[in-house]
């Protein structure tokens, strides 16, 4: 290593003394808002106050501190109030049947995955609990509904009396 090479790497200063009370203000403001404030947020709070400071510099300080903000899942809500026409409820709770084909029930769940979202709508048969028909689909639409109906077979059934319950709107109804 050549002599300046040396003297020069020796001279230069830390970047952690140097930026102390930067350190100390990017700290206090993820305290402040409880570890919900990211790069963004920080930077425009530290420019709010007056401080002049690149966005870079406060991504490198918050990754050398190992800050980083809690990712809060977002949650699936289907409900959007009444839409259109509210089915008559003629299932009424009893869930007792004596023969099969008579009383069905269906529904969408939502399952996550790292990959992403998976929607799973399957008919079940409240005599025996047997699933009827089911989709899975990554994105919960009328296609999915329409393909169930389909894997259900239901022309080769004998479905006089079928009381289909679902809290989907009225249209489904229809369908059968």
């Amino acid at each position: 290593m050549s002599r300046s090479t040396y003297y020069y790497e020796m001279k230069k200063t830390d970047i952690d003394d140097k930026n102390k009370d930067l350190i100390k203000l990017i700290q206090e403001i993820f305290k402040t808002h409880k570890q919900n404030y990211g790069v963004r947020r920080v930077y425009h709070e530290l420019v709010n106050m007056g401080v002049k400071v690149n966005h870079k510099m406060v991504q490198r300080v918050m990754k050398k501190l190992c800050l980083s903000a809690r990712k809060h899942p977002q949650k699936y809500h289907s409900y959007q109030g009444h839409v259109g026409a509210v089915a008559d409820n003629h299932l009424k709770r009893d869930f007792r049947v004596i023969n099969p084909n008579k009383k069905w029930t269906t529904d969408i769940s939502q399952f996550s995955f790292s990959w992403g979202k998976c929607y799973f709508s399957p008919i079940l048969d409240m005599y025996n609990d047997e699933i009827v028909s089911y989709d899975l689909a990554s994105v919960a639409n009328y296609e999915q509904i329409e393909r169930m109906l389909e894997g259900a077979e239901l022309e080769k059934k004998s479905l006089k009396g079928l009381i289909f319950h679902s809290d989907w709107i009225k249209k489904q109804a229809e369908i059968i």
